[in-house]
Protein backbone atom coordinates (compact mmCIF):
# COMPACT_ATOMS: atom_id res chain seq x y z
CA UNK A 1 0.00 0.00 0.00
CA UNK A 2 2.68 2.26 1.20
CA UNK A 3 4.06 1.79 -2.71
CA UNK A 4 1.14 3.97 -4.14
CA UNK A 5 2.94 6.96 -1.66
CA UNK A 6 6.11 6.74 -2.89
CA UNK A 7 6.43 9.41 -6.15
CA UNK A 8 10.14 9.91 -6.62
CA UNK A 9 13.55 8.39 -6.85
CA UNK A 10 14.60 11.02 -4.05
CA UNK A 11 11.80 9.46 -1.91
CA UNK A 12 13.09 5.78 -3.09
CA UNK A 13 16.45 6.75 -2.09
CA UNK A 14 16.09 8.09 2.00
CA UNK A 15 13.93 4.95 2.33
CA UNK A 16 16.48 2.43 1.27
CA UNK A 17 18.67 4.58 3.36
CA UNK A 18 16.52 4.14 6.21
CA UNK A 19 16.22 0.32 5.29
CA UNK A 20 19.98 -0.14 5.36
CA UNK A 21 19.66 0.74 9.88
CA UNK A 22 16.34 -0.81 10.13
CA UNK A 23 17.62 -4.03 12.19
CA UNK A 24 19.55 -2.64 14.53
CA UNK A 25 17.17 0.38 15.06
CA UNK A 26 14.48 -1.92 16.05
CA UNK A 27 16.96 -4.33 17.96
CA UNK A 28 17.24 -1.22 20.24
CA UNK A 29 13.88 -0.13 20.58
CA UNK A 30 12.95 -3.14 22.71
CA UNK A 31 15.77 -2.06 25.21
CA UNK A 32 15.01 1.29 24.97
CA UNK A 33 11.16 0.87 25.95
CA UNK A 34 12.25 -1.69 28.62
CA UNK A 35 15.36 0.35 30.54
CA UNK A 36 13.38 4.13 29.61
CA UNK A 37 16.09 4.90 27.89
CA UNK A 38 17.06 7.32 24.79
CA UNK A 39 17.72 5.11 21.60
CA UNK A 40 21.46 6.53 21.45
CA UNK A 41 22.32 3.85 18.86
CA UNK A 42 19.45 4.81 16.17
CA UNK A 43 20.55 8.24 17.03
CA UNK A 44 24.27 8.01 16.31
CA UNK A 45 22.84 5.82 12.91
CA UNK A 46 20.66 8.82 11.46
CA UNK A 47 22.97 11.27 12.11
CA UNK A 48 25.40 9.15 9.87
CA UNK A 49 22.70 9.49 7.15
CA UNK A 50 22.21 13.33 7.56
CA UNK A 51 18.69 12.59 8.85
CA UNK A 52 18.99 16.34 11.14
CA UNK A 53 19.47 18.07 7.64
CA UNK A 54 16.73 16.52 5.49
CA UNK A 55 14.44 18.79 6.02
CA UNK A 56 17.11 22.27 5.59
CA UNK A 57 16.44 23.59 1.98
CA UNK A 58 18.56 23.32 -0.52
CA UNK A 59 19.75 26.84 -0.93
CA UNK A 60 21.22 26.11 2.51
CA UNK A 61 22.90 22.91 1.81
CA UNK A 62 20.58 20.68 3.55
CA UNK A 63 18.19 17.75 1.23
CA UNK A 64 15.29 20.04 0.86
CA UNK A 65 12.67 17.51 1.77
CA UNK A 66 8.94 18.95 1.27
CA UNK A 67 6.43 18.35 4.11
CA UNK A 68 5.19 15.06 1.99
CA UNK A 69 8.70 13.77 1.72
CA UNK A 70 8.93 13.86 5.49
CA UNK A 71 6.09 12.69 6.06
CA UNK A 72 6.84 9.57 4.16
CA UNK A 73 10.48 9.06 6.02
CA UNK A 74 9.15 9.88 9.83
CA UNK A 75 6.06 7.06 8.89
CA UNK A 76 8.88 4.65 8.02
CA UNK A 77 11.37 5.27 10.59
CA UNK A 78 8.10 4.86 13.04
CA UNK A 79 7.75 1.31 11.83
CA UNK A 80 11.31 0.47 13.05
CA UNK A 81 11.01 2.58 16.20
CA UNK A 82 8.24 5.15 17.03
CA UNK A 83 10.90 6.88 19.82
CA UNK A 84 13.78 7.87 17.42
CA UNK A 85 10.61 8.43 14.81
CA UNK A 86 9.36 11.42 17.37
CA UNK A 87 12.11 12.57 19.11
CA UNK A 88 14.19 13.24 15.57
CA UNK A 89 10.96 14.36 14.00
CA UNK A 90 10.60 17.37 16.18
CA UNK A 91 14.55 18.76 14.86
CA UNK A 92 13.22 17.91 11.22
CA UNK A 93 9.83 19.60 11.76
CA UNK A 94 11.65 23.17 13.44
CA UNK A 95 14.02 23.17 10.75
CA UNK A 96 11.51 23.22 8.40
CA UNK A 97 9.51 25.53 9.38
CA UNK A 98 11.95 27.64 10.95
CA UNK A 99 13.82 28.15 7.16
CA UNK A 100 10.56 27.91 4.67
CA UNK A 101 9.08 30.87 6.62
CA UNK A 102 12.37 32.56 7.34
CA UNK A 103 11.55 33.13 11.34
CA UNK A 104 14.28 34.22 12.13
CA UNK A 105 17.40 36.91 10.50
CA UNK A 106 19.20 36.20 7.63
CA UNK A 107 22.82 35.97 9.16
CA UNK A 108 21.44 33.48 11.61
CA UNK A 109 19.95 31.30 9.66
CA UNK A 110 23.04 31.01 7.35
CA UNK A 111 24.88 30.49 10.46
CA UNK A 112 22.74 27.75 11.80
CA UNK A 113 22.41 26.05 8.70
CA UNK A 114 26.23 25.16 9.20
CA UNK A 115 25.47 23.55 12.19
CA UNK A 116 22.04 21.70 10.90
CA UNK A 117 24.66 19.66 8.72
CA UNK A 118 26.83 19.22 11.08
CA UNK A 119 24.57 17.39 12.80
CA UNK A 120 23.04 19.12 15.65
CA UNK A 121 19.26 18.93 17.00
CA UNK A 122 17.06 21.54 17.78
CA UNK A 123 13.18 21.52 19.76
CA UNK A 124 11.62 23.92 20.93
CA UNK A 125 10.76 23.73 24.63
CA UNK A 126 7.31 25.48 25.25
CA UNK A 127 4.55 23.10 27.77
CA UNK A 128 4.48 24.38 31.60
CA UNK A 129 2.79 22.04 33.95
CA UNK A 130 0.99 25.61 35.00
CA UNK A 131 -0.40 25.93 31.34
CA UNK A 132 -0.46 22.69 29.84
CA UNK A 133 -0.76 22.57 26.14
CA UNK A 134 0.76 25.99 24.64
CA UNK A 135 -1.89 25.82 21.93
CA UNK A 136 -4.45 26.63 24.84
CA UNK A 137 -3.32 30.11 25.01
CA UNK A 138 -1.28 30.06 28.63
CA UNK A 139 1.15 32.30 29.59
CA UNK A 140 4.42 30.88 29.88
CA UNK A 141 5.85 31.23 33.52
CA UNK A 142 9.02 31.28 32.43
CA UNK A 143 10.18 34.99 32.03
CA UNK A 144 13.25 37.10 30.28
CA UNK A 145 14.54 39.97 31.65
CA UNK A 146 16.70 42.29 29.54
CA UNK A 147 19.92 42.94 30.86
CA UNK A 148 23.18 44.92 29.93
CA UNK A 149 24.36 41.39 29.03
CA UNK A 150 21.54 40.28 27.19
CA UNK A 151 18.14 38.40 28.37
CA UNK A 152 18.55 36.86 31.80
CA UNK A 153 15.51 33.62 31.49
CA UNK A 154 14.51 31.24 34.89
CA UNK A 155 12.20 29.25 34.31
CA UNK A 156 10.96 25.55 33.45
CA UNK A 157 9.85 23.47 30.79
CA UNK A 158 8.28 20.08 30.56
CA UNK A 159 7.75 17.71 28.03
CA UNK A 160 11.14 18.65 26.24
CA UNK A 161 11.30 15.89 23.35
CA UNK A 162 15.28 14.12 23.20
CA UNK A 163 16.88 16.39 25.87
CA UNK A 164 19.83 14.30 25.38
CA UNK A 165 20.97 14.67 22.61
CA UNK A 166 19.73 18.55 21.91
CA UNK A 167 21.70 20.95 21.67
CA UNK A 168 19.60 23.91 21.52
CA UNK A 169 16.47 24.59 23.25
CA UNK A 170 14.04 27.06 21.30
CA UNK A 171 12.45 28.41 24.35
CA UNK A 172 9.66 30.51 24.59
CA UNK A 173 9.31 32.98 27.59
CA UNK A 174 6.92 36.44 28.79
CA UNK A 175 8.73 39.55 28.28
CA UNK A 176 7.33 41.67 30.54
CA UNK A 177 8.61 44.78 28.91
CA UNK A 178 7.54 43.68 25.90
CA UNK A 179 4.21 42.74 27.09
CA UNK A 180 4.42 39.70 24.56
CA UNK A 181 6.37 35.36 24.32
CA UNK A 182 9.50 35.44 22.68
CA UNK A 183 11.42 32.52 21.64
CA UNK A 184 15.13 32.35 22.86
CA UNK A 185 17.74 30.37 20.76
CA UNK A 186 19.64 28.61 23.89
CA UNK A 187 22.36 26.56 23.79
CA UNK A 188 22.67 23.13 26.03
CA UNK A 189 25.84 24.74 27.47
CA UNK A 190 24.52 27.72 28.57
CA UNK A 191 25.14 28.18 32.28
CA UNK A 192 22.17 27.73 34.55
CA UNK A 193 20.70 25.36 31.94
CA UNK A 194 19.67 21.74 33.27
CA UNK A 195 17.44 19.03 32.56
CA UNK A 196 16.24 17.41 35.51
CA UNK A 197 15.53 13.61 33.97
CA UNK A 198 12.27 13.01 35.80
CA UNK A 199 10.49 11.49 32.27
CA UNK A 200 8.56 8.47 34.26
CA UNK A 201 5.86 7.60 31.69
CA UNK A 202 4.45 4.22 30.25
CA UNK A 203 4.06 6.02 27.15
CA UNK A 204 6.94 6.69 24.48
CA UNK A 205 9.62 6.20 27.79
CA UNK A 206 12.26 6.35 24.55
CA UNK A 207 11.82 10.22 24.04
CA UNK A 208 13.05 11.11 27.25
CA UNK A 209 10.66 14.14 27.77
CA UNK A 210 12.42 15.51 30.74
CA UNK A 211 12.22 18.88 32.24
CA UNK A 212 14.33 21.58 30.73
CA UNK A 213 15.16 23.89 33.91
CA UNK A 214 16.68 27.60 33.33
CA UNK A 215 18.50 29.08 36.63
CA UNK A 216 19.57 32.78 35.47
CA UNK A 217 20.24 31.90 32.20
CA UNK A 218 22.13 34.36 29.97
CA UNK A 219 21.19 34.67 26.85
CA UNK A 220 23.19 36.67 23.71
CA UNK A 221 20.79 40.08 22.85
CA UNK A 222 20.45 38.30 18.92
CA UNK A 223 19.39 35.32 20.11
CA UNK A 224 15.63 36.93 21.05
CA UNK A 225 14.93 35.10 17.61
CA UNK A 226 11.17 35.15 17.51
CA UNK A 227 8.67 37.53 18.45
CA UNK A 228 5.19 35.84 17.32
CA UNK A 229 2.68 38.18 16.26
CA UNK A 230 -0.56 34.98 16.28
CA UNK A 231 -0.86 33.09 19.26
CA UNK A 232 0.44 29.53 19.33
CA UNK A 233 -1.22 27.18 16.94
CA UNK A 234 -2.49 29.78 15.52
CA UNK A 235 -0.80 30.02 12.05
CA UNK A 236 -0.55 27.33 9.73
CA UNK A 237 2.37 25.08 9.89
CA UNK A 238 2.63 21.87 8.00
CA UNK A 239 5.58 20.45 9.15
CA UNK A 240 3.51 19.41 12.87
CA UNK A 241 2.51 16.69 10.65
CA UNK A 242 5.42 14.59 11.66
CA UNK A 243 3.54 14.25 14.21
CA UNK A 244 0.59 11.70 12.82
CA UNK A 245 3.13 10.14 10.79
CA UNK A 246 5.18 8.59 13.57
CA UNK A 247 1.80 7.42 15.05
CA UNK A 248 0.69 5.85 11.43
CA UNK A 249 4.06 3.95 11.29
CA UNK A 250 3.01 2.43 14.85
CA UNK A 251 -0.09 1.16 13.20
CA UNK A 252 1.69 -0.31 10.36
CA UNK A 253 4.06 -2.00 12.65
CA UNK A 254 0.76 -3.39 14.75
CA UNK A 255 -0.64 -4.54 11.30
CA UNK A 256 2.63 -6.34 9.75
CA UNK A 257 2.80 -8.21 13.22
CA UNK A 258 -0.78 -9.07 13.44
CA UNK A 259 -0.59 -10.14 9.33
CA UNK A 260 2.31 -12.12 10.43
CA UNK A 261 0.72 -14.01 13.26
CA UNK A 262 -2.54 -14.49 11.72
CA UNK A 263 -0.44 -16.88 8.81
CA UNK A 264 1.92 -18.63 11.40
CA UNK A 265 -0.53 -19.39 14.46
CA UNK A 266 -2.02 -22.74 13.57
CA UNK A 267 -3.69 -24.32 17.30
CA UNK A 268 -4.00 -27.62 17.20
CA UNK A 269 -7.90 -27.51 17.16
CA UNK A 270 -7.58 -26.52 13.19
CA UNK A 271 -5.94 -27.55 10.16
CA UNK A 272 -5.27 -24.45 9.05
CA UNK A 273 -3.49 -21.02 10.22
CA UNK A 274 -6.00 -18.24 11.96
CA UNK A 275 -5.74 -16.18 8.66
CA UNK A 276 -8.39 -18.30 7.22
CA UNK A 277 -10.95 -17.50 9.58
CA UNK A 278 -13.48 -15.33 8.80
CA UNK A 279 -13.94 -13.56 12.22
CA UNK A 280 -9.98 -12.67 11.69
CA UNK A 281 -10.06 -11.88 8.24
CA UNK A 282 -12.64 -9.19 9.28
CA UNK A 283 -10.04 -7.81 12.01
CA UNK A 284 -7.19 -7.38 9.17
CA UNK A 285 -9.74 -6.04 6.57
CA UNK A 286 -10.86 -3.29 9.11
CA UNK A 287 -6.93 -2.83 9.69
CA UNK A 288 -5.86 -2.74 5.87
CA UNK A 289 -8.93 -0.33 5.46
CA UNK A 290 -8.39 1.98 8.23
CA UNK A 291 -4.68 2.22 6.83
CA UNK A 292 -5.92 3.36 3.66
CA UNK A 293 -7.77 5.85 5.09
CA UNK A 294 -5.52 7.34 7.19
CA UNK A 295 -2.96 7.91 4.85
CA UNK A 296 -4.95 9.38 2.33
CA UNK A 297 -5.84 12.11 4.75
CA UNK A 298 -2.44 12.68 5.86
CA UNK A 299 -0.85 12.38 2.19
CA UNK A 300 -3.26 14.19 1.01
CA UNK A 301 -2.79 17.41 3.16
CA UNK A 302 1.08 17.36 2.81
CA UNK A 303 0.38 17.39 -0.76
CA UNK A 304 -2.10 20.31 -0.83
CA UNK A 305 0.54 22.20 1.96
CA UNK A 306 3.65 21.80 -0.63
CA UNK A 307 1.31 23.16 -3.34
CA UNK A 308 1.46 26.78 -3.59
CA UNK A 309 -1.53 26.96 -5.42
CA UNK A 310 -3.92 24.94 -2.38
CA UNK A 311 -1.70 26.00 0.38
CA UNK A 312 -3.80 29.53 0.75
CA UNK A 313 -7.13 27.11 0.90
CA UNK A 314 -5.88 25.14 4.37
CA UNK A 315 -7.49 26.18 7.44
CA UNK A 316 -7.93 23.21 9.87
CA UNK A 317 -6.63 20.39 7.39
CA UNK A 318 -3.18 19.92 9.55
CA UNK A 319 -5.52 19.13 12.40
CA UNK A 320 -7.92 16.72 10.71
CA UNK A 321 -4.88 14.84 9.35
CA UNK A 322 -3.73 14.68 13.23
CA UNK A 323 -6.76 13.92 14.77
CA UNK A 324 -8.14 11.16 11.80
CA UNK A 325 -4.70 9.28 11.95
CA UNK A 326 -4.12 9.25 15.72
CA UNK A 327 -7.50 8.10 16.25
CA UNK A 328 -7.34 5.86 13.55
CA UNK A 329 -4.19 4.02 14.47
CA UNK A 330 -5.51 3.44 17.74
CA UNK A 331 -8.17 1.54 16.50
CA UNK A 332 -5.91 -0.51 14.07
CA UNK A 333 -3.69 -1.62 17.23
CA UNK A 334 -6.73 -2.80 18.61
CA UNK A 335 -7.52 -4.75 16.33
CA UNK A 336 -4.21 -5.91 15.97
CA UNK A 337 -4.23 -7.24 19.38
CA UNK A 338 -7.93 -8.87 19.15
CA UNK A 339 -6.18 -10.85 16.01
CA UNK A 340 -3.01 -11.72 18.66
CA UNK A 341 -5.25 -12.73 21.49
CA UNK A 342 -4.05 -12.74 25.26
CA UNK A 343 -0.55 -12.77 23.68
CA UNK A 344 -0.43 -9.65 22.88
CA UNK A 345 -0.13 -8.34 26.27
CA UNK A 346 3.01 -10.13 27.41
CA UNK A 347 5.55 -8.20 27.97
CA UNK A 348 8.13 -9.65 25.27
CA UNK A 349 5.42 -9.24 22.66
CA UNK A 350 5.84 -5.74 20.44
CA UNK A 351 2.08 -5.12 20.73
CA UNK A 352 1.75 -4.16 24.28
CA UNK A 353 4.53 -1.32 23.67
CA UNK A 354 2.84 -0.52 20.17
CA UNK A 355 -0.20 -0.36 22.36
CA UNK A 356 0.80 1.99 25.11
CA UNK A 357 3.03 4.78 22.61
CA UNK A 358 0.16 4.83 19.93
CA UNK A 359 -1.58 6.41 23.03
CA UNK A 360 0.65 9.12 22.98
CA UNK A 361 -0.51 10.53 20.11
CA UNK A 362 -3.58 12.11 21.95
CA UNK A 363 -1.77 14.00 24.10
CA UNK A 364 0.53 15.93 21.11
CA UNK A 365 -0.87 19.00 19.84
CA UNK A 366 -3.48 19.58 18.57
CA UNK A 367 -6.11 18.24 20.83
CA UNK A 368 -8.82 16.67 19.65
CA UNK A 369 -11.69 18.64 21.61
CA UNK A 370 -9.70 21.56 19.98
CA UNK A 371 -9.88 20.40 16.96
CA UNK A 372 -13.55 19.14 16.84
CA UNK A 373 -14.61 22.89 18.38
CA UNK A 374 -12.69 24.37 15.41
CA UNK A 375 -14.17 22.76 12.60
CA UNK A 376 -17.57 23.59 14.18
CA UNK A 377 -16.99 27.12 14.90
CA UNK A 378 -15.62 27.46 10.98
CA UNK A 379 -18.63 25.69 9.72
CA UNK A 380 -20.95 28.07 11.73
CA UNK A 381 -18.72 31.00 10.76
CA UNK A 382 -18.85 29.74 6.94
CA UNK A 383 -22.76 29.33 7.42
CA UNK A 384 -23.35 33.01 8.61
CA UNK A 385 -20.75 34.49 5.82
CA UNK A 386 -22.68 32.55 2.97
CA UNK A 387 -26.20 34.10 4.56
CA UNK A 388 -24.97 37.76 4.77
CA UNK A 389 -23.40 37.43 1.27
CA UNK A 390 -27.00 36.30 -0.13
CA UNK A 391 -28.78 38.76 1.67
CA UNK A 392 -26.95 41.52 0.25
CA UNK A 393 -26.98 40.05 -3.53
CA UNK A 394 -30.88 40.55 -3.24
CA UNK A 395 -30.62 43.95 -1.72
CA UNK A 396 -28.40 44.73 -4.21
CA UNK A 397 -30.87 43.32 -7.11
CA UNK A 398 -33.74 45.51 -5.37
CA UNK A 399 -31.93 48.18 -5.77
Amino acid sequence: MKNLFVKTERQRYWLDQLAAIAEPIKAEAVEVDEQSRFPFEAHRLLLQIGYPQLTLPKQYGGEGLSVYDMVLVQETLASYDENASLSLGWTLGVVGEIYETKLWTDDLLIAFSEEIKRGTMINRAVSEAATGSPTRGGRPGTNAISTKGGWLINGRKIFTTASPVLDYFLTSAWIEEKQQVGFFLIHKDAAGLSIEENWEMSAMRGTSSHDLVLKDVLVATEHLVELPSHPSGGKINGWILHIPATYLGIAQAARDYAIHFANHHQPNSLNAPISTLPNVQQLLGDIELKLHQARFVLYGVAEAYDDPARRGLITNEMAVAKHTVTNMAIDIVDKAMRVVGAKSLQLSNPLQRYYRNVRAGLHNPPMDDMTIIKLATAAIEQQKLYENQSLNHVKNKEK
